[in-house]
């Protein structure tokens, strides 16, 4: 199992110092969130990756139906090129509580899918060289060869890992052409008996076994055993993947920031 950290919040130099911090303790990933406005992920992602040289970074995650998919391959082949192939892209159909941003897209869950496998799809494309695309809800044609080549990613291929809604069909079968699953599990069943469940669903399927399955919580700074007990279960259910999250409000006030930085000092829950 690897382990990384969502960082919550707070201005992009706090987040680049905490980013800094995690890999000197020995994190595996860094991931930052992606909102319509505030800290862009991109940016701060990348002043990320020249201040570090091992850990992976991405977004948890971008709603890709409300962004361009042409904008969000660049943004991420950019990355990947100036971390020596460290990115991952973490996509979702976009989040609708009320306390988030509206900025009038669209918000219909079916329509937002068939964009969200459209902008898979498209994403793909660009990062193998191909500079045409034509589907229902997005046309790409381009005729210079060389923006297709400059804009090839380091990593051969670069991890594209997907919101799955366990144990529903259709959201199960879009993880099956991605490279990773992080589980949206039905309320009260968000366990690794159910991760479990949804693993042997996946091998069934033939999923491939490189496919990451990532499980997410909060485990204290100050017990190193009690944190790996927490995450043992999980690990032993079939996660490739622990992400650290400390989602509580408000994301940035400066207890939230040195809880961020204590918890990140004591290191991984291994």
């Amino acid at each position: 199992m690897r382990y990384g950290v969502i960082l919550p919040g707070g201005t992009a130099v706090e987040q680049l110092e905490q980013a800094v911090l995690a890999e000197e303790a020995g994190w595996d990933g860094v991931f930052v969130w992606e909102a319509a406005y505030g800290v862009d992920a991109w940016g701060l992602l990348t002043a990320i990756a020249a201040r570090t040289e091992r850990i992976r970074l991405g977004t948890m995650l971008t709603p890709l139906p409300w962004r361009r998919p042409w904008k969000v391959a660049s943004q991420v082949v950019t990355l990947d090129q100036l971390s020596s192939g460290r990115a991952t892209l973490a996509v979702g159909v976009g989040a609708i509580e009320t306390d988030l941003p509206r900025t009038g897209e669209e918000l219909e869950l079916r329509t937002r899918a068939a964009m969200m496998d459209e902008g898979i799809d498209l994403i793909r494309e660009l990062w193998a060289g191909r500079s045409s695309y034509h589907g229902e809800h997005y046309d790409y044609e381009c005729a210079r060869d060389d923006l297709a080549q400059v804009g090839r990613p380091v990593q051969e291929r670069i991890p594209i890992w997907v919101v799955g809604a366990w144990p529903r069909p259709k959201s199960m079968r879009r993880v099956l052409r991605c490279d990773g699953v992080l589980p949206q599990y039905p309320p009260g069943q968000d366990t690794p008996d159910e991760l479990r469940r949804l693993r042997a669903w996946l091998t069934a399927q033939g999923s491939s076994p490189d496919l990451d399955v990532i499980a997410e919580g909060e485990t204290p700074a100050d017990d190193p055993a009690a944190a790996s007990a927490l995450v043992k279960p999980w690990s032993d259910a079939g996660a490739t993947w622990w992400l650290e999250t400390r989602w509580q409000m408000p994301h940035h006030s400066p207890a939230r920031m040195q809880d961020v930085r204590t918890r990140l000092t004591a290191g991984p829950p291994a």
